[in-house]
């Protein structure tokens, strides 16, 4: 039977997991990014102090869910896109215990809404990247809209946050320089196009990038209606 990644309960976000997670980050990708990079993390004052959030960062590299949850120190589960969980490799193995599920890229589905409701029974955060695959070009556009629609039903604000220099891979030790920043906290309860305009702004101006706002949309979304039924 094929195990369905974009369908996770409360009960899986257990201690075990968590510390999967704290392991690989404190002992595997803290090390790479300190003797590989000059590491920095700027706004940890900005992490809201007891409620749940979604950390929502551009998308340089495969680096970045780790630089996340370094940067906020909480455990976190990200949304990745269903064909990394397609192979059943070591990679897929590890995702699965690093907290990662599977989403559809193209559309919001019901799956993906279940998740994230388990997901506020328990003490994890989510990671999304709103622009969806790896971005390189220095440009912070065509935001995809599902990242709003979460937090407006689950009801958590948002945590902007930039990462920059991981453009390139780097394997000289400190010769490039990684910088996390961690923005204002966009709340949940502002327009769907609001929170949208803000996490571009917030981000872009951190990364220094260029951007390139969204065009607006009217109306209830299709993805807003299927959240409200799920």
């Amino acid at each position: 039977m094929t195990r369905n990644y974009a369908r996770r309960y409360a009960n899986e976000y257990n201690f075990f997991r968590m510390l999967y997670q704290i392991l690989w980050c404190v002992f595997v990708a803290t090390p790479i990014f300190w003797f590989f990079y000059k590491f920095e993390i700027k706004g940890r004052e900005n992490i809201p102090k007891n409620r749940k959030f979604i950390c929502a960062a551009n998308h340089v590299s495969y680096f970045d869910p780790f630089l996340v949850s370094i940067a906020v120190i909480k455990p976190i589960a990200y949304m990745a896109k269903k064909e990394l969980f397609e192979n059943g490799s070591f990679f897929t193995l590890n995702m699965d215990w690093l907290g990662a599920f599977a989403v559809n890229r193209q559309k919001l589905e019901v799956s993906t809404i279940k998740t994230v409701k388990e997901l506020t029974k328990t003490n994890w955060l989510l990671g999304i990247f709103p622009q969806g695959g790896i971005r390189k070009n220095f440009t912070i556009e065509k935001i995809n809209k599902g990242f709003a629609v979460v937090a407006k039903a689950a009801k958590w604000d948002i945590l902007p946050i930039s990462i920059t220099g991981c453009e390139k891979y780097n394997w000289i030790p400190f010769k490039s320089k990684v910088i996390v920043q961690i923005g204002k906290p966009i709340s949940h309860e502002l327009p769907q196009d609001e929170i949208i305009e803000q996490w571009g702004q917030q981000v872009a101006s951190m990364c220094h990038y260029k951007y390139i706002p969204n065009e607006p949309e009217q109306g209830e979304t299709q993805e807003q209606k299927e959240f409200s039924e799920a």
